[in-house]
């Protein structure tokens, strides 16, 4: 029991490190469906680190990730895959490489979901890898923000069904992750700009994402409209609120929402 404990704090020690708004959200969570939501997310994000990785090369990331996708698809196990990460580990962040301690906090009634959506993840990222992440058109937005964010919102909505059976649309579910993704894709422009990459489909500038985003965002609203559960509820309402303030910022000329202004929604949304 003392070894899960240890697990446990070292999960939340990573989500501090790793993203912070989504502390507060989790936060929000009842006792063990908190966990097992937090060690989903950080095996997603143990693949994110890797697409993102800013010196290993495509061939490299793309191989990795394939990898991960097929063992995590054909029968988890441990050592194979530490056998994986090996060899790259003075190159990945530790949150990768303790993707098996993430996976081990996964309840096994539902383990098979979160891998299943980690390797389809895994699997699309290796894809875009080695297109350089080219968005030509609209259909190859909606598909990258598929498998890096979509992903993640059809992974808590089988998180939400095994928790206490509450059941929602797995589309508006993808709109909700897609809309968060795109907020930091018009948030981030800049930034990825001076790493090379371009998330915007040609011929497309602010107004076109924009709009692109609040249609995900207003489907985002709809999905909330399923959920009765409170704390599931709180932990949705939070990241979108976020969103819908950060759009409203960026409109204005701002780059993003001042802790003010996060305190303010968490706020209105949970009370004090």
């Amino acid at each position: 029991m003392s070894e899960e404990k240890d697990l446990q704090k070292k999960a939340h020690d990573f989500l501090v490190q790793t993203s912070r708004t989504f502390v507060i959200p989790i936060s929000q969570l009842p006792s063990g469906l908190q966990e097992t939501v937090g060690a989903a997310y950080l095996c997603m994000r143990a693949i994110d680190e890797i697409e993102d990785h800013p010196v290993l090369p495509a061939k490299t990331k793309s191989k990795l990730l394939m990898e991960i996708s097929n063992l995590l698809r054909m029968g988890y196990n441990r050592e194979k895959l530490m056998k994986v990460l090996l060899p790259y580990e003075a190159s990945l962040p530790d949150v990768t490489l303790f993707l098996n301690d993430w996976i081990t906090l996964c309840p096994e009634t539902v383990v098979d979901k979160v891998l299943d959506a980690t390797a389809e993840m895994a699997e699309g990222m290796a894809k875009w890898v080695e297109l350089d992440w080219q968005i030509r058109n609209e259909a190859d937005l909606n598909e990258y923000t598929y498998y890096v964010a979509g992903l993640v919102g059809t992974m808590l909505s089988d998180l939400w069904e095994w928790h206490d059976g509450t059941e929602t649309d797995k589309e508006l579910a993808i709109a909700f992750g897609r809309g968060l993704q795109t907020v930091n894709i018009l948030r981030n422009k800049a930034e990825d700009a001076e790493r090379g990459v371009n998330f915007f489909p040609d011929g497309w500038e602010f107004v076109d994402m924009l709009q692109f985003t609040e249609q995900n965002l207003q489907r985002a609203n709809l999905y909330l409209a399923d959920i009765q559960t409170t704390s599931i509820r709180h932990f949705c309402e939070i990241p979108l609120a976020f969103a819908h303030a950060t759009v409203t910022a960026l409109k204005d000329g701002k780059e993003k929402i001042n802790r003010e202004t996060v305190t303010d929604i968490v706020t209105k949304i949970v009370g004090n």
